[in-house]
């Protein structure tokens, strides 16, 4: 093991070439009439406007979209029950905008939402990946809302979920 492997690093910095950087915490001293007066608070950052997407541009293993789309279909794939977590529900749906369609996995209160013919906004969605192909799927860091009918017309010819990819393992050249 070279001596650069092995050396430390400083508490909080992250290892060279991982691609992170720390991120700078801003705080605001709070009033000294507080009984808590001496604990940091975070400052409050404005929150950015969301940056819509088409399903064209969504790729294998991504996260953080948001994007409009219209529910073409619904197909129950499992409904069960359990005695220690309840009713389990999964539903495949197929959502559409004007640049493509693509497969939506729903669970649970998602499925009541993603009704055929009701349009809605995914808000930090992210891609699966199932057998190859990509699923949009919402977990609880995201949000699905029923919104007004959309006035495109779904492009039904570009599945996204059609297409399989396959991981391939780049094996980096030593020096």
């Amino acid at each position: 093991m070279s001596t650069a492997a092995r050396r430390s690093y400083r508490r909080g910095a992250p290892p060279p070439g991982t691609g992170y950087v720390p991120r700078a915490t801003a705080t605001v001293a709070a009033p000294a009439a507080d009984a808590d007066a001496a604990k940091p608070r975070a400052a409050k950052v404005p929150l950015r406007k969301p940056v819509f997407t088409t399903i064209d541009q969504l790729r294998p293993q991504t996260h953080g979209h948001t994007l409009t789309a219209r529910v073409l279909s619904a197909r129950t794939v499992l409904d069960k029950t359990s005695p220690h977590l309840g009713r389990t529900r999964v539903a495949e749906c197929l959502v559409g905008d004007h640049t493509g369609t693509i497969l939506v996995t729903a669970r649970n209160d998602q499925i009541d939402l993603l009704k055929p013919d009701t349009t809605v906004i995914f808000r930090n969605a992210k891609i699966d990946m199932f057998k190859g192909t990509m699923r949009l799927a919402v977990d609880k860091w995201g949000r699905i809302e029923v919104t007004d009918a959309a006035d495109f017309k779904v492009n039904e010819d570009n599945n996204m979920s059609l297409v399989e990819y396959e991981l391939v393992d780049v094996a980096e050249e030593e020096d």
